[in-house]
């Protein structure tokens, strides 16, 4: 039997949402669909002698603090299906693909202005990662390497920078994760031109990635060694060095010590860490030189949730970076793997195994994303928004505003790779191409609109 209060309660909550009330008997509390905040009885003077015990939404709380209904509100931006919180991303560039100081100015106000979209710990100045990614700035890059090594570089896209992280405190680490790279690229016929220490500002770090902060440095390296490449050929070679060293390097360290080459391409460059959104153009000068411009940028404020900030997490990556959380992660890297004894280039050949594995568990979601679709775009003949149509397709099954080859398309695809399904939203480059997509659930949201 319950008591008159009892039954008083339980009608009145039915009577406030009927249609979303979930069918649990019980004088402790009641929820509903809309489920937001819980509000204890013996701590809500609110709710005390009216509707005890209930569950509500933001804006049902509202509701009963006000006394007014929704529509009678003051109206807002709020929306309560909106009420997420991940990652900012965005991208901006030039549609005549002609570098400017602007497009670097327009990025880094853009990282800025998602300062709400990052993380950062109970000190303030600990961001959870925030990053910035960047066309190569040939004239910047030309007068560092004029001033540091007095070598004047070839034309753009024959020669490579990479910022490269170095671990904390490990001077022969340093030592020997520099003449494992210097030594592969030049058994793979390149030019090493040289290291430039990338100056920084650290003085307005929080004490974590202060006590984590890496040594970062300028590798360079030419396409005028004992071979030459085509441009593609080239990234090919690039991905090999890269993929290669971390290998070593790991071998030698563990697989996170703290040495991680943020990118290595003749055609981009990555400037991140665990930073606040705010300290990227603050904490690398680079970024401050007026010389310093780019046709195209893609920015990333990170909130990571079910993995701990660090340097090398921060994004963007190498060709990527995302908002969201890989629902499928497990399968699609047991998939990767378990598929790498039968994976062939038909570049590499018997060598394709020095690129493998795609996948890591001492990588992050994004992590992972990116190192596929890295492999996929380089290391074969598809192009970039092929690669990326592959892992994040379209919702296409009984879709019926797809036309009938771009079906076919995807219907080929899913027998080569399985989706990658959560992202929410991809950006993405390779220095020619820029783009971003939506993961397949808000495409099939938005189709039953």
């Amino acid at each position: 039997m319950y008591s008159a209060a009892a039954r008083a309660s339980r009608q009145a909550a039915r009577s406030v949402s009927r249609s979303s009330t979930l069918s649990r008997r019980s004088s402790a509390h009641t929820l509903t669909r809309s489920s937001r905040i819980a509000i204890p009885t013996a701590t809500s003077a609110l709710f005390r002698g009216r509707i005890p015990a209930l569950f509500y939404s933001t804006e049902r709380v509202l509701e009963l603090r006000t006394g007014k209904k929704k529509e009678f509100q003051p109206r807002t931006v709020y929306d309560a299906s909106h009420e997420k919180e991940n990652c900012g991303v965005g991208l901006v560039a030039s549609l005549k693909s002609v570098p400017t100081r602007k497009i670097v100015v327009d990025a880094i106000e853009m990282l800025e202005r998602m300062s709400h979209r990052g993380g950062c710990g109970c000190d303030p100045m600990s961001g959870d990662g925030a990053g910035a990614l960047f066309g190569m700035p040939d004239a910047f890059m030309r007068s560092k390497a004029k001033d540091s090594f007095g070598v004047e570089l070839p034309a753009l896209g024959e020669y490579a920078v990479s910022n490269v992280f170095f671990p904390h405190g490990n001077a022969q680490a340093l030592v020997d994760c520099k003449t494992i790279l210097e030594r592969l690229a030049k058994e793979r016929g390149l030019k090493v031109i040289g290291w430039r220490p990338v100056p920084v500002d650290n003085s307005m770090l929080g004490r974590d990635p202060l006590d984590s902060e890496p040594v970062t440095e300028q590798f360079f390296v030419t396409n005028t060694g004992s071979k030459k490449y085509d441009l593609r050929t080239f990234e090919r070679e690039l991905l090999r060095i890269r993929k290669m060293c971390e290998d070593e390097a790991a071998a030698m360290l563990g697989p996170e010590s703290g040495f991680y080459i943020n990118s290595l391409s003749s055609q981009t460059i990555t400037y991140k860490g665990q930073l606040t959104p705010e300290q990227v153009i603050q904490y690398y000068l680079d970024l401050q030189d007026p010389a310093f411009i780019s046709h195209m940028s893609l920015v990333h404020s990170r909130f990571s949730t079910n993995t701990f900030p660090s340097w090398e997490r921060a994004q963007p990556i190498r060709m990527m970076c995302h908002n969201g959380e890989i629902n499928t992660l497990r399968g699609n890297k047991n998939w990767m793997y378990s598929r790498g004894g039968i994976m062939a280039s038909d570049y590499f050949g018997n060598s394709t195994q020095q690129l493998l594995p795609a996948t890591s568990d001492n990588m992050s979601d994004s992590g992972n994303l990116d190192s596929v679709l890295e492999l996929l775009s380089k290391a074969s003949d598809r192009s970039l928004p092929e690669c990326v149509m592959m892992m994040i397709p379209e919702a296409w099954q009984d879709n019926h505003n797809l036309t009938d080859s771009k079906k076919a398309f995807y219907e080929y695809n899913s027998c080569v790779m399985e989706p990658w399904d959560g992202p929410a939203m991809v950006a993405f480059t390779d220095g020619r191409y820029i783009g971003a997509t939506l993961d397949r659930m808000v495409f099939a949201h938005q189709d039953s609109m």
